[in-house]
């Protein structure tokens, strides 16, 4: 078991399409406001459905106030890197500080090639990686006009730029050469979890390790920051006990999310995120986990909205009576106050990977292999795997969702809790608006599929449906989650209506 010590740092790796660029812009305020300490875009300059990844950076750190920003990784055969340490020192700069560098030696060499970049062999790739590394840190000291010699890099009477703070250089390695020269001169390692999977890291920790002691470093210096693959961590409900499992098995310190939902983003930021912190700090300490009145916490509406039409004024919601604060729940009343909220976590996160499906496939960026091998992840795969068949599904549960609320959970509160029937009458009506939103998807589905591929109406009506489901689950947990934990803590069997 290895646990570096390193405070734990959070954060998302979004999707700056060139068709839809507020989207990243929004998601990135977003992750600021919720909390989140750092947001990442990856950098492929040859991909052109991607807007450029400095200017997206540039232009999300001016429109934040607090995450770090970062390419996920940069790529060094199209980026020299005397040009990539004045950048981050400009960003620097102009953001207060708030940028990192994470740098990889470069893959996908036929387009690099194509863009007038060099074809580099895998040990070549990572001796020009390790001359980068030398000429971006001599850049960003101190001092007088710097001479570097270098096969690939090198600086002839350069003058130094330093940055702002100390920007950390962060190495996205995979093979044997790569975690070598991660552990002699890099600040941290990001490896993604497709690639290297939980199984894997011991040993390229190791490798990792070994190779900065042997340079007189300590290895414990070296920060390991993960991508994590959502499909691989399972139902959000249990990545808090996974993800402090990695810090506390593996060292990893920095978890960075690729998510295009703003739902999911925010459920990172404000539960996810502190559960992961509070066991970890937990384990180090040496005691069990902090008690508390009641654990679950609702998820709230980040207020951020994709559609400019709206379906219902949420002003006039009406608020359940206040909770007696003296109140103290049991094991089996906590347990059972977290599962509205993780029913509607599975919603979220399924709405997420609708969306990135959708995105996806209107881009033209997923073949009908991959969509196959995508849809045989998710729990809501029907046999047919395309995209129309996954809509439907999505909607139907829905759907199912929202009558067995009506049928079987709402009653129930109503006898239990009479303060609450303007809420659940509120609740009902909003889950009759959002079933019109669903058959709104249907119809606009099936006329994309009736016709050439124009998606822009079932986009839209996509969009609307996001962001009243989203509103509405949010409003539902603020007012429900504490009178169901008093309801169904009598009664462990009463929240299976909602499954």
């Amino acid at each position: 078991m290895t646990d570096y010590g390193h405070d734990l740092l959070f954060g998302a790796v979004l999707t700056p399409a060139t068709g839809r660029p507020e989207l990243a812009l929004g998601l990135a305020r977003v992750a600021d406001r919720a909390g989140l300490d750092l947001v990442s875009v990856p950098d492929h300059p040859y991909r052109p459905e991607f807007t450029e990844a400095w200017t997206t950076l540039s232009v999300i750190a001016a429109r934040t106030e607090r995450v770090r920003v970062f390419p996920n990784v940069a790529n060094l055969p199209l980026r020299p890197p005397a040009m990539l340490a004045r950048a981050v020192a400009s960003l620097g700069a102009l953001s207060g500080g708030r940028v990192d560098l994470a740098l990889g030696a470069g893959a996908y060499w036929d387009a690099i090639a194509a863009e007038g970049g060099p074809w580099r062999a895998p040990a070549e790739a990572v001796a020009a990686l390790g001359e980068a590394i030398a000429v971006i840190r001599a850049l960003w000291t101190p001092g007088g006009p710097v001479h570097l010699p270098g096969k690939h890099y090198g600086l002839d009477g350069a003058e130094p730029a330093p940055p702002p703070g100390r920007p950390g250089i962060w190495v996205g390695a995979l093979g044997p050469r790569m975690l070598r020269l991660t552990g002699t001169l890099a600040d941290g390692w990001l490896p993604s979890m497709t690639r290297i999977p939980p199984a894997d890291l011991p040993a390229a920790n190791a490798a990792v390790d070994a190779a900065a002691a042997d340079a007189g470093r300590d290895p414990a210096a070296i920060r390991r920051l993960y991508n994590l693959s959502p499909p691989a961590l399972g139902s959000p409900r249990g990545w808090p006990e996974r993800l402090a499992d990695l810090a506390l098995t593996h060292g990893v310190s920095g978890f960075l999310l690729p998510a295009d939902s703003p739902g999911l983003l925010q459920l990172f930021a404000t539960e996810i995120a502190p559960a992961v912190r509070e066991l970890v700090a937990a384990a180090r300490d040496g005691r069990g986990p902090s008690p508390a009145p009641l654990a679950a916490r609702p998820t709230p509406d980040d207020g951020f909205r994709l559609s400019a039409e709206r379906v219902w004024d949420e002003d006039d919601r009406p608020s359940a009576p206040p909770p007696d604060p003296r109140r103290r729940h049991d094991d089996r009343e906590q347990a059972a106050g977290q599962r509205l909220i993780e029913v509607h976590d599975h919603l979220r996160a399924e709405l997420g990977q609708l969306r990135d499906l959708l995105t996806e496939v209107a881009a033209g960026t997923l073949d009908p292999g991959a969509a196959r091998s995508r849809l045989h992840t998710l729990t809501l795969r029907q046999n047919n795997w395309t995209l129309g068949a996954y809509c439907e599904s999505y909607c139907r549960v829905v759907s199912i969702h929202h009558q067995r609320e009506d049928s079987d959970v709402f009653p129930a509160l109503r006898r239990f809790e009479p303060g609450l029937a303007p809420v659940l009458d509120r609740l009902a009506d909003e889950h009759h608006a959002i079933q019109a939103l669903v058959e709104r998807v249907d119809a606009a589905l099936v006329a994309f599929v009736g016709t050439d591929g124009d998606i822009t109406a079932l986009h839209a009506a996509l969009d609307l449906l996001t962001d009243a489901l989203l509103s509405h689950l949010s409003y539902e947990e603020r007012e429900l989650t504490e009178p169901l934990a008093r309801l169904w803590g009598r009664d462990p069997g009463g929240g299976d209506g909602l499954v």
